[in-house]
C-alpha cells in the first residue's frame, strides 16, 4: 500500500467538515470550567531491561514515551496516562497511580494508567520479582530501580505541566475505518476444531488465509478543542501492538510509528495512541512478521487515525463525570494455579525462566486476592461521549458490548490497565474451549462480572 503524503496542520485541520470547524462561533465564547494541560515524558528503559519471557533490551529502535493530559473542571482533577510499555500488574500499578495522583494534585482512584502493551518494553510486577528473587530463581521479570525513574520521570512531566493548562470547551469525536489491518486469533481449524492460535505474526499462509474474524475495525479518536484550536487527541484502536518482536530491540512498533505521524501533522496538540480491548485481536492475518510489515501496519493505522479526525464532530464540552466501580474476578481454578502448586514450582530453579515467571506472576494476584484488594473499573463521562479503562487484556467483545450500553453515545472502552488478570475471555470462548495459561481468573464467570461493571460506570444502570 502506498503512503499518503503528510497533511500540513492547515490542511488537516481543513479537513474537519464545515458545521464542526464553525463550531466556535456558532456557540460563542463563554468561559468554560474545564481546564486541561497534557504532558509527555521519554520512558526508554536502558540496555539490559529485562522484557517479557526473559528477553533482555540490546538496543534502542524508536523511544518509548508516556503521553497523558490533567483535566481540571468541578471535581477533582482527573489524570490519564498512557505509557508505552508492556504491561503494570499488582502493586506496581498500584504504585504509578499513586505517584501520578499524587503530582497531579488528586486521589489515586482518579488516575487512569493504560499501557499501551507493546512487547519489546517493560513488562513489570515487583512483587513477582520479588518472589523469584526470594526463591533463588536466575533471571529476572523487571529491575525496580528501573521502573522507579521511569515513574518519577513521568511524575515530573505533569507537575511541569500544571501551570500551562488550556481552557477546554468542547470534545470532538471520530470514527475511522481501517483496512486489511486487524484479525482475531480465533479461526476454525479444517477439522472443525476452534483455535486461538494465530498469533500477531503469523507465518503461515494457510493460517493467514482463514477469515479476519471478530474484531472492531474502528479507529476511535476522542478530542479536546479550546475554540478552534485543538489540544490534545486520544487514538484507540483494538490490536495487539506488535509487528515483529521479542529480540530485544526496543520500539512503540507500528502505533509509535501512526502517532508519530499524527503528531507531526497536528503539532500544536498532543497525539497519545491507546490499545483498545485487544486480548484476542491481532494483525497476523495481514502481517507475517517481516520487519518490512512495520511501516506498512503503521500506514495502515495512521489511515484509520486520519480518517477519524477528518470525521471529528465537536460538541460543547458541559461535564466530566468521573464513574468508578470495583471488579471481584475469583482466582482461575484449574490445575497448576494453586498458591501451593505455584509456590512449588518456584522451587524448581533448574527449568528455564519463561516456565518459572507466570509461577510468581499467578502468586503476585493470588496475594493481592487474600487482601481483599479488586480491580478497578473507571470511566469519564463527557455526556456524548465515554472512555472507560478496562483491565488486562480483555477480548474484543467487549469493547464491542461497551458500545452497544451506550447506543446513544461515543464509546471508547481501553483495556490494559491493571494487567494482572491476563487473558480476559467471554463465555463463549470458555464454551468453545479456550483455555491459555496466560490468565489468572475464574472464567466464563468473568464476564458477568465486566458486563455489570461496564452497565453501572457507562450510566446505562
Amino acid at each position: 500500500m502506498k503512503a499518503s503524503p503528510r497533511l500540513s496542520r492547515r490542511r488537516f485541520l481543513q479537513a474537519i467538515p464545515p458545521g464542526a470547524a464553525a463550531f466556535a462561533g456558532a456557540c460563542g465564547r463563554k468561559e468554560s470550567p474545564f481546564r486541561l494541560t497534557t504532558f509527555e515524558a521519554d520512558v526508554t528503559p536502558p540496555a539490559g531491561t529485562p522484557y517479557l519471557g526473559g528477553v533482555i533490551a540490546r538496543s534502542t529502535v524508536d523511544p518509548l514515551y508516556a503521553k497523558g493530559f490533567v483535566l481540571f473542571g468541578e471535581e477533582e482533577p482527573i489524570v490519564f496516562v498512557a505509557l508505552d510499555w508492556c504491561e503494570l500488574r499488582n502493586d506496581s500499578y498500584d504504585e504509578w497511580r499513586r505517584a501520578v495522583a499524587e503530582a497531579a494534585g488528586t486521589t489515586p482512584e482518579r488516575a487512569l494508567v493504560h499501557c499501551v502493551h507493546q512487547h519489546d518494553a517493560p513488562y513489570v510486577d515487583e512483587t513477582a520479582q520479588r518472589l523469584l528473587k526470594e526463591a533463588g530463581v536466575p533471571g529476572d521479570l523487571c529491575h525496580p530501580e528501573q521502573v522507579a525513574a521511569a515513574r518519577e520521570a513521568v511524575a515530573a512531566a505533569i507537575r511541569d505541566s500544571l501551570g500551562r493548562a488550556r481552557p477546554i470547551d468542547a470534545i470532538g469525536t471520530g470514527l475511522g475505518r481501517t483496512e486489511e489491518l486487524v484479525s482475531n486469533r480465533r479461526y476454525e481449524t479444517d477439522d472443525g476444531r476452534v483455535s486461538w492460535g494465530r498469533t500477531s505474526a503469523t507465518r503461515d499462509p494457510a493460517l493467514r488465509a482463514k477469515p479476519q474474524g471478530l474484531v472492531d475495525p474502528f479507529v476511535r479518536t476522542l478530542s479536546f478543542w479550546d475554540g478552534d484550536d485543538p489540544v490534545a487527541a486520544v487514538h484507540a484502536f483494538a490490536i495487539h501492538p506488535m509487528s515483529y518482536y521479542g529480540q530485544g530491540d526496543t520500539s512503540a512498533d507500528f502505533p509509535g510509528m501512526a502517532r508519530a505521524r499524527v503528531q507531526a501533522d497536528v503539532p500544536g496538540a498532543l497525539q497519545i495512541y491507546a490499545s483498545g480491548c485487544a486480548g484476542d485481536t491481532i494483525a497476523g492475518k495481514y502481517n507475517d512478521g517481516d520487519p518490512s510489515m512495520r511501516p506498512i501496519l503503521a500506514d495502515r493505522l495512521y489511515q484509520g487515525m486520519r480518517t477519524a479526525w477528518n470525521e471529528t464532530r465537536r460538541t460543547p464540552l458541559e461535564q466530566a463525570r468521573f464513574r468508578l466501580t470495583t471488579l471481584d474476578f475469583e482466582p482461575r481454578q484449574a490445575e497448576g494455579y494453586s498458591m501451593e502448586e505455584m509456590r512449588r514450582r518456584l522451587t524448581e530453579t533448574e527449568r528455564p525462566f519463561r516456565d518459572l515467571y507466570p509461577a510468581a506472576l499467578g502468586l503476585s494476584w493470588l496475594l493481592r486476592l487474600e487482601q481483599g484488594r479488586p480491580v478497578d473499573l473507571p470511566c469519564i463521562d463527557f455526556g456524548t461521549a465515554q472512555l472507560a479503562l478496562l483491565p488486562a487484556e480483555s477480548f474484543v467483545q467487549y469493547q464491542l458490548w461497551a458500545q452497544q450500553e451506550r447506543p446513544d453515545s461515543f464509546v471508547m472502552a481501553l483495556g490494559y490497565s491493571e494487567c494482572a488478570p491476563g487473558y480476559i475471555p467471554t463465555a463463549q470462548d470458555a464454551a468453545e474451549g479456550y483455555d491459555d495459561f496466560y490468565s489468572w481468573i475464574a472464567f466464563p464467570e468473568c464476564e458477568g462480572v465486566i458486563r455489570e461493571g461496564l452497565r453501572r460506570v457507562l450510566g446505562s444502570v
